[in-house]
């Protein structure tokens, strides 16, 4: 009789850490989600103008960019700010795994700074346009993959 106790008393307190483990890996995916959203530029747009990032998809899809997008929320120098932080991230993940040297990933922080310096939303200012200076981080999508603001 013994025996049986103690094994639900064990059995309960498996029971118990299996459901902790469980709320907390579903708290870890859900967090790794929102984190992952808000690094891509529909994702931050969508942080900051409480839109879904289906309906700013949505807007991007329709013609429109993420500045643009930004700009008519009042969330245009957060978008900036934002963005940039980001891009930071992804050349200093490029210097660490070998793909840019640190005066490379310098460069072009410096030339995204710059080119945000003049960026008024629209996406129609041909931010990068034909640079030639993509460098594999998926930043500029347009044109020879330049490092603007326009994102389109």
């Amino acid at each position: 009789m013994k025996r049986g106790v103690v094994f639900i008393k064990n059995f309960k307190k498996l029971i118990a850490v299996g459901t902790i483990i469980g709320v907390l890996g579903l708290a870890g995916v859900a967090a790794a989600s929102y984190a992952t959203g808000a690094t891509t530029p529909a994702g931050i747009v969508s942080a900051l103008t409480g839109k879904s990032v289906e309906q700013v998809t949505a807007e991007r899809a329709a013609g429109k960019s993420y500045g643009t997008i930004a700009n008519e929320a009042g969330k245009l120098e957060d978008f900036k700010t934002q963005t940039l932080e980001r891009k930071k991230v992804l050349l200093d993940q490029s210097v660490a795994a070998g793909n840019l040297t640190q005066d490379q990933a310098n460069a072009a922080y410096e030339s995204i700074k710059a080119n945000q310096a003049t960026c008024d939303g629209t996406g129609r200012v041909g931010m990068g346009q034909g640079a030639n200076r993509g460098s594999g981080l998926g930043m500029g999508l347009r044109n020879g993959g330049g490092f603007g603001c326009g994102l389109r």
